[in-house]
């Protein structure tokens, strides 16, 4: 038991900011449409994150919209054993524009704690919203998604040289395979 209690507070202080005063802001895109963002993306890339350490492979993200203009969050992998390991979670937008949002992946009667929760910022979408960059102020985790299991190679690197041009280190940048 002790053990759970020291990786769930493990968890949730790995997840909140930690802002550096050296970088400039973040720059997300100018606005987000969450119906259109809605539904099932693929995880092309990442930078290493606890959370996803057992995940091997086929890392898919889906979104849902509440009638509360919160967002319903369900993240799914492959472990290396094969089993499939998910997590549900809740997104709120914290602009007008929904292009920052602060998600959460604590127990439901837990969520309205003020901890635990972690940026998500959209800084780079196609305007058919087939292409996405996701990133946070403190630049230590970054997702590249595609509603299709790859994306163009061109894309791809479009989108990391616009990551490395706002500060972001992708040494440790992880391609998520997918077998679907």
């Amino acid at each position: 038991m002790k053990h759970r209690v020291s990786a769930f507070l493990g968890m949730v202080f790995s997840v909140l900011p930690a802002y550096s005063a050296d970088l400039p802001p973040l720059q997300t895109v100018p606005q987000l449409d969450l119906e259109r963002y809605a539904g099932q993306w693929y995880e092309i890339a990442r930078l290493p994150m606890p959370y996803q350490n057992q995940c091997a492979s086929d890392v898919t993200a889906t979104y849902r919209p509440n009638s509360n203009k919160t967002i319903s969050v369900t993240n799914r992998c492959k472990q290396a054993d094969g089993s499939w390991s998910i997590a549900e979670g809740l997104a709120k937008p914290k602009n007008a524009e929904n292009t920052k949002l602060s998600v959460t992946f604590l127990p439901k009667t837990v969520r309205w704690l003020p901890i635990g929760k972690a940026p998500y910022w959209v800084m780079a979408l196609d305007e058919h919203y087939q292409t996405a960059m996701i990133g946070q102020p403190d630049r230590k985790y970054l997702w590249l998604l595609s509603r299709k299991p790859t994306m163009e190679e061109a894309v791809y690197q479009a989108y990391l040289q616009q990551a490395q041009q706002q500060g972001y280190d992708l040494s440790n940048l992880i391609r998520t395979k997918h077998h679907q």
